[in-house]
């Protein structure tokens, strides 16, 4: 992918829109996930304008919005409450330098380990915690204090607007693409609100509802740069340490996740490693200028890419976008109702879950289907970082499993009256067992010959296990001679003792697959 494509007036004209559109839907998710971490709504504001545009700018994948997620914020929440704001920053901080240290030695490649299904359970749990996440703008105050569901009048209103913002997204993209349908709906259910005085909530509403002020408002200023206002030594290292790395993990975790999911939507390419350096640069910044860091957003990401945004301005322009609204226009962005949003955000939910996997029960191996179950029970229970942990290592399991029953071998005695030993099938930690099985120590000749041509030594657990069956033979004064073993392992080996004979022409060398890509 060109870093400075070539572009034309449409593709220019498509990121702007799609830019504000994006710009838009931005607000209520920082807001919200603010007042989840414990902290002032400007101060996810402000995360949201700067993770979208350095991200945007540096970041690996043009097209992909980044800013304040949930994600992190649940991680944070416990920080603030216990050490204050001060030591969110400084956790940040050190986050973002781990980050850039993930991207520095290449460790973005190794998102390509996360099997397929879990890929889908991840996109498919991410829709479900989307749509469970705008349910909360069907809750109103309630007289007796706190919330409760809306009902008669208003939840109708509430309804057909949010139906009315999704019509407009499915028909308008059948009459035209001049504009995002997105943008347009929004405009249209707006103006429709306040013109017929419609009783609907609005951004401001929401905001004064989760911070408990019937005076608070979007309006802010520019962040200004300060360094955090902690003691910079090991006894706030001890503190910040663990939340950093979760905060790390977590963020790269649903970036390049993102990442590969823009990549399959758009087929192009992004970049792991250059995403991990502007994640990390991103959240550096977050922390001298009073932000709570964040990370790539896939519902946002939907909205643009869906918009028809592609390009690197198109995440420059939300991020521009968004600062122009808490400048300037906060008191326009507050009169969007809820409404819209929610439709926007439901529209981006039916566009996101792989409805395909529905059907898949019947087309793929029971254990993959039930890795995309998992994976997305684990998503909405738990959170994203778990969920992909236990899809990897679940896959992992049942991958060990299915090849450790893969190994087997052949007999036959050669003109010296030799037995040789053909060994067929990948021999590692979840194979030993069986394979030690294989042979009859007590009842060979003299002379035994294991042929490994057709078998892959894989690691330590293998060594021992064929270190193991030269001392069972050389305990029965029978001699074992060893074929076409790799270098690595014939040199190991060689410590037993008693291997005497080794193919030096026909030993295969394994190769590792490289980073090439970034």
């Amino acid at each position: 992918m060109s870093e400075f494509p070539q572009v034309s007036q449409q593709s220019v004209k498509n990121d702007i829109l799609s830019g504000l559109t994006v710009a838009l839907a931005l607000v209520p998710e920082a807001v919200a996930f603010a007042f989840v971490a414990g902290v002032d709504p400007m101060v996810g504001l402000y995360a949201a304008f700067i993770v979208g545009l350095i991200t945007a700018i540096f970041g690996g994948r043009p097209g992909m919005i980044s800013g304040a997620t949930g994600a992190m914020a649940v991680v944070m929440v416990s920080l603030v409450a216990q050490h204050g704001i001060q030591y969110l920053f400084a956790a940040v901080m050190l986050a973002g330098i781990f980050q850039i240290l993930a991207g520095v030695f290449r460790l973005g490649k190794f998102i390509r380990m996360v099997p397929h299904p879990v890929m889908i359970g991840f996109v498919n749990g991410l829709a479900i915690v989307i749509f469970l996440a705008q349910l909360g703008q069907f809750k109103v105050p309630s007289l007796a204090g706190g919330l409760e569901w809306m009902h008669g009048t208003q939840l109708y209103i509430m309804l057909g607007l949010v139906l009315l913002t999704m019509s407009i997204i499915y028909f308008l993209p059948k009459l035209t693409k001049a504009v995002p349908s997105s943008l347009v709906a929004i405009l249209t259910v707006t103006a429709l609100v306040h013109v017929l005085g419609l009783d609907s909530r609005t951004v401001v509403d929401f905001v004064r509802t989760m911070s408990g002020d019937a005076n608070a408002t979007l309006a802010g200023s520019l962040p200004t740069f300060a360094l955090p206002d902690v003691g910079f030594n090991l006894a706030t290292l001890k503190i910040i340490l663990p939340y950093s790395l979760i905060l790390a993990a977590v963020g790269l975790i649903e970036s390049l996740l993102t990442l590969t999911v823009i990549d399959e939507m758009t087929n192009t390419r992004g970049h792991g490693n250059r995403e991990c350096v502007g994640q990390g640069m991103a959240n550096i910044t977050c922390s001298v200028f009073g932000a709570m860091g964040g990370c790539a957003m896939i519902g946002q990401s939907m909205i643009n890419i869906n918009s028809g945004g592609r390009g690197r301005l198109s995440g420059i322009t939300a991020a521009i976008g968004l600062l122009v609204f808490i400048l300037f226009g906060s008191s326009f962005i507050e009169m969007i109702p809820l409404a819209a949003l929610v439709g926007v955000m439901f529209m981006v939910v039916i566009g996101t879950f792989e409805w395909a996997s529905l059907r898949m029960i019947r087309k793929v191996p029971k254990h993959d289907f039930f890795t995309i179950i998992l994976v997305t029970c684990v998503t909405v229970a738990a959170d994203l970082a778990v969920a992909v942990f236990v899809g990897v290592i679940y896959s992992a399991l049942v991958f060990a499993w299915n090849h450790a029953k893969q190994i087997y071998a052949t007999s036959h005695t050669d003109k010296d009256g030799a037995k040789v030993y053909q060994v067929n099938g990948p021999l590692f930690f979840g194979s030993v067992s069986h394979f030690l099985e294989l042979f009859d120590a007590s009842n060979d000749p003299n002379t035994v010959i294991i042929d490994f041509a057709h078998s892959r030594v894989s690691d330590h657990s293998a060594i021992e296990a064929i270190d193991t069956l030269a001392e069972r033979y050389a305990s029965r004064n029978k001699t074992l001679h060893i074929r076409h073993l790799s270098p690595e392992c014939r040199r190991l080996l060689q410590k037993a003792g008693n291997l005497v004979e080794v193919n030096m022409l026909e030993d295969p060398t394994y190769k590792v697959a490289t980073d090439v890509l970034g």
